[in-house]
């Protein structure tokens, strides 16, 4: 795979800077578009710092707006990709309750733009960041791949609107190759602490939001729901480590390249295990000795009760499966965590 092009969308972000990490280590060339929404450019000198000097002369970061056909123009009439990461898109489930409008401006106009641009320039390898909310709330769980999709929120709206283009998309065009991959909760960081998730404002996600009240930027923790039919009242969820999510993406890449019968297909991408707010909450404790304080708070809109993958299909035809358990995931999320208290943003230690 070594020399071969592939353009990161929104590849300074938390999913996008560990995948580039180890798109660079397979020895791939990888530009980046980035609008900096929600990512800072100090994650991907980071990242440069992580390969060495060797490896780093194979990175391009440019930063633009995937919604402006004009900065997609300049990229791909200079550059020839063969194939494209796909993870630009606003991602909160809150957030897109309250703002569907910016949902489906950002997540749909840009995406339409890309794969327009994608088409012009006969680039036609894509792997899409899609999201375990397209199941909505599942009718079984673990959720496999052909069960019936019911997004329940405008974020998983806008993954299962482009799920849906995309199949289209290589109905009519067969040259296309599209894998659409359904990952569940990423957390964690790269081992070194180097870089990890920083989202800017208050954390929408459990894990930075845990981190945030660890090491004292936030009181306590929000926890909400305690009415939920679970084991102890929280929602459940797959959680998955970051560098998991990363390897994933690059076996799926992989198989783009090699292969050409792929048509368009989705893979689960999770743990197969379920795990609830408050076993989290523990599973962190434990590895940090920090105390979390918890206020108990309404559930929120859109938020679905128990959610799991099944990945059987992801071993079985991508030969890929999850490494590492609760407590890695607690463990490297903290040492981002310590080393970054304030993420990209400062370098006082806690």
């Amino acid at each position: 795979m070594k020399g071969r092009r592939i353009l990161v969308t929104g590849g300074a972000g938390f999913i996008g800077t560990h995948t580039v990490l180890e798109l660079l280590r397979q020895g791939f060339l990888v530009s980046i578009v980035d609008n900096l929404d929600n990512a800072v450019e100090e994650a991907i000198l980071r990242v440069i710092k992580l390969v060495g000097p060797k490896l780093a002369i194979n990175l391009e970061f440019h930063q633009g707006d995937i919604r402006n056909a004009g900065d997609l123009e300049k990229l791909f009439s200079t550059n020839q990709y063969d194939a494209v990461i796909h993870f630009a898109g606003h991602k909160a489930v809150a957030e897109s309750v309250a703002h569907p409008i910016k949902y489906f401006d950002n997540n749909l106009v840009g995406s339409i733009n890309l794969y327009k641009t994608m088409e012009k320039y006969n680039c036609k390898r894509l792997v899409f960041s899609s999201s375990a909310t397209v199941y909505g709330e599942p009718k079984e769980i673990p959720c496999k791949e052909d069960i019936q999709l019911n997004a329940t929120n405008p974020y998983g709206l806008t993954k299962l609107c482009l799920e849906r283009f995309a199949e289209e998309l290589q109905k009519a065009d067969p040259e296309w190759r599209i894998i659409l991959l359904r990952y569940f909760n990423p957390v964690g960081a790269h081992y070194s602490g180097e870089i990890g998730e920083d989202p800017k404002g208050i954390p929408n996600n459990l894990m930075p939001y845990i981190t945030q009240v660890a090491v004292g930027r936030l009181p306590e923790l929000n926890v909400y729901g305690l009415d939920y039919p679970t084991r102890d009242g929280t929602a459940i969820r797959d959680y998955i480590h970051v560098m998991d999510l990363a390897d994933g993406h690059v076996v799926a890449l992989q198989k783009l390249l090699e292969h050409k019968d792929i048509g368009c297909v989705a893979y689960n991408l999770g743990t197969g295990r379920g795990t609830s707010v408050l076993e989290m909450v523990a599973a962190f404790e434990k590895v940090s000795g920090k105390k979390i304080p918890i206020k108990h708070c309404a559930r929120r809109p859109g938020d679905a009760t128990e959610v799991y993958a099944s990945t059987e299909k992801a071993a079985r035809e991508l030969g890929w499966k999850a490494k590492y358990g609760i407590l890695e995931m607690c463990r490297d999320q903290w040492k981002w965590a310590s080393q970054n208290p304030f993420g990209y943003r400062s370098n006082s230690k806690c």
